[in-house]
């Protein structure tokens, strides 16, 4: 059963990665665990074939591992950098500076199991719809908190005894399946009182399944596509 493990690019969708995989390979029926929003890169698990997207779900539901570059101080709709950047630091009530150990405490109380929020611009569905399809009609619903597990969220760019904000913070964080990491800068920024969006995400890990074994999309041709398939990594769960 061949799978493949792909580094996407910014700047296309997941699903654009499947129609070109299908061009490369001739086949039809292919399909991947997790997407990767647009402007995100890293690594995607394919699976090429009618047997072996029948297993897809087996990967979906592994923990994941994420670079990301979360601004604090700003904020936009989509909480992403798609949508309009809005300075909070000039808003009345919001922060300027935040503190090492500020920084540090609000890390903490969104590690472990917590109950989240999903993103407005999500495509969770409500009333047969996606939450984003809604969002860009100007309607917003609440949604529901969800149960997700983030067993590792730790800031990776050096520590400052300040922040004065705007300011960017690399961190990296390994989440259960469903996690946003959207919402998960979303949050950092109101537990701050400094408001928040994710700037930029690599995924670097989807259960054992590492990015720098994955490969790029212009690398891979009709002649040696197959080559580059991994046929022994279906998972015994």
């Amino acid at each position: 059963m061949p799978f493949l493990l792909i580094d996407k690019p910014a700047d296309i969708t997941s699903h654009d990665v499947v129609d070109k995989l299908r061009r490369i390979t001739g086949e039809r029926t292919i399909g991947h665990a997790g997407t990767l929003d647009p402007f995100a890169t890293g690594l995607l698990i394919v699976a090429v074939g009618r047997d072996a997207t029948k297993h897809l779900q087996k990967y979906v539901g592994m923990d994941k591992e994420y670079e990301a570059e979360i601004k604090l101080g700003e904020t936009t709709p989509t909480l992403d950098p798609e949508s309009e950047v809005v300075d909070m630091s000039k808003k009345e009530g919001h922060r300027i500076v935040v503190t090492k150990d500020e920084l540090k405490t609000a890390i903490k109380k969104l590690t472990g199991e917590i109950a989240q929020v999903p993103p407005m611009h999500s495509a969770i569905k409500k009333g047969g719809k996606k939450m984003y399809e809604l969002a860009r009609q100007g309607i917003k619903l609440e949604l529901e908190p969800r149960p997700v597990t983030i067993h590792e969220f730790k800031l990776i760019s050096k520590a400052e005894a300040d922040y004065r904000l705007p300011v960017s913070i690399s961190t990296r964080i390994v989440c259960s399946s469903g996690t946003y990491i959207r919402a998960l800068a979303r949050d950092l920024g109101q537990n701050l009182n400094s408001g928040g969006y994710l700037s930029a995400l690599r995924r670097t890990k989807i259960g054992p399944y590492q990015v720098q074994n994955a490969h790029v999309l212009h690398s891979l041709t009709p002649e040696n596509w197959i080559d580059s398939t991994q046929n022994d990594m279906l998972p015994s769960v």
